[in-house]
């Protein structure tokens, strides 16, 4: 599609724009008086309006019914949570029963490596991307450490190559084969946090499975952002949190997919509490767990409904409009602000290095880019100007324009703020 660099033509684009009622469902932060332009839905989401109902549903079912809430709220606390499996399955590609959602993201990627970090004589290695998200090397070095291994030496990075930005496929697989029948286990990232890399999901996954690996996904930045077919993809295990693309707000519940051939099993290695056992005997507290012939086996402790309130809420906004829309509309906005950002280069004479893959398979919502000659100052003119983008040292912002409440218009109006911030330091 040919681009225009105009504010018409970005309202035209927002007038074809099969979403455009959706921004109207969330709720904008100001500044100066004015919506911001928001970036950050690959940080947190905006709040959906539909959110506060949800949530006021169950303080009033709290007041009027109290414990009885847990049986007979209008969704009755006790298995609030199956509620979310059905959107969420379709979201990340699995079947429903593939799904349940407990905890935080961290918590729960510990509590899948109970079942699929299984390290024994000289299968005991991890293979992960290199400067993975700060959360996940924290959680593999001190997984490796409660083994008894050493991370240098139990840990394997995937390196980029020397000059480049991002992983290439074929690099690795070439390090899942070299490591062979040493790896226990490949755990990466299914959207690179700083760079908005897309990874060859299923490729990789059948590359781990030929080594006799386990394979997992952290899909925090994938989950509601990518096409995502985690059952057919044969992907062991996944976790993602909510707040992100999926707007359910601050560090709230995360996700979980487990794949079907590891239910109904008794004897895999997993920490176990009340609410992964059978429904029919749960409240008999009988002494021997029985775990739930899903996902669900997973769980602990009861679902906490106030969080899942707000997710729930989002949910019903995916389940209406679907992946498909939301991909279709996030290709074309991310192009244009691909486009919007090098036309601006080429005005102000400067030098933006965007460091996300160009290839469309290997991207998308996320575009982050080195500001070459800029510092830290120009982040904050575009912060004080109602622009909110995210900052990562040396100089890389990170804009993500989540197609469910961007506009076109958006994109344009931050080229202009763009330029602006930049001529007025080369003024001063």
């Amino acid at each position: 599609m040919h681009f225009e660099n105009t504010r018409e033509f970005a309202l035209q684009l927002d007038q074809q724009d099969k979403l455009r009622e959706h921004r109207d469902q969330f709720l904008f932060p100001k500044i100066n008086g004015k919506q911001v332009i928001y970036f950050t839905g690959n940080s947190l989401g905006l709040q959906p309006k539909n959110t506060q109902k949800y949530v006021d549903d169950i303080m009033k079912d709290w007041a009027d019914l109290a414990v009885e809430g847990h049986f007979y709220a209008e969704k009755p606390w006790w298995d609030y949570h199956e509620r979310l499996a059905k959107p969420l399955s379709k979201i990340v590609g699995a079947n429903e029963a593939e799904i349940t959602v407990m905890n935080t993201l961290t918590v729960n990627l510990h509590l899948l490596m109970v079942s699929f970090y299984q390290p024994k004589g000289k299968r005991y290695k991890i293979i992960c991307e290199e400067k993975a998200f700060p959360s996940d090397q924290y959680m593999l070095n001190s997984q490796v450490r409660f083994h008894g291994y050493d991370p240098d030496d139990a840990i394997i990075e995937i390196k980029k190559r020397a000059g480049e930005h991002n992983f290439r496929t074929e690099d690795i697989l070439k390090t899942i084969e070299a490591v062979g029948e040493e790896c226990a286990l490949i755990l990466i990232g299914g959207v690179n946090y700083y760079t908005g890399q897309v990874f060859d999901m299923k490729t990789i996954t059948k590359a781990g499975h030929d080594i006799g690996a386990f394979v997992g996904w952290d899909l925090a930045h994938a989950a509601g952002n990518i096409k995502l077919e985690l059952h057919d993809w044969n992907v062991d295990f996944a976790a993602w949190c909510s707040y992100k693309y999926m707007n359910s707000g601050p560090g709230n519940a995360s996700g979980c997919f487990v794949h079907e051939r590891f239910h109904n099993k008794k004897d895999i290695p997993r920490f176990e509490g009340w609410w992964g056992t059978s429904k029919e005997t749960r409240f008999l507290m009988k002494p021997e767990f029985e775990p739930m012939p899903n996902a669900d086996a997973w769980q602990l402790s009861n679902a906490p409904v106030l969080s899942l309130a707000p997710y729930l809420a989002s949910l019903e906004l995916f389940d209406e409009v679907g992946m498909d829309a939301l991909i279709e509309k996030r290709n074309r906005i991310v192009s244009y602000l691909e486009f919007i950002l090098k036309e601006i280069d080429k005005e102000v004479d400067s030098t933006f290095e965007i460091i996300t893959p160009s290839a469309q398979k290997e991207r998308a919502t996320q575009l982050s880019v080195f500001l070459h000659g800029e510092g830290k100052a120009l982040f904050e003119y575009l912060m004080k100007n109602g622009v909110i983008t995210d900052w990562r040292e040396p100089n890389v912002i990170r804009l993500a324009p989540a197609p469910f409440y961007c506009s076109y218009e958006d994109m344009f109006e931050f080229g202009q703020i763009l330029k602006q911030g930049i001529l007025d330091k080369k003024n001063s």
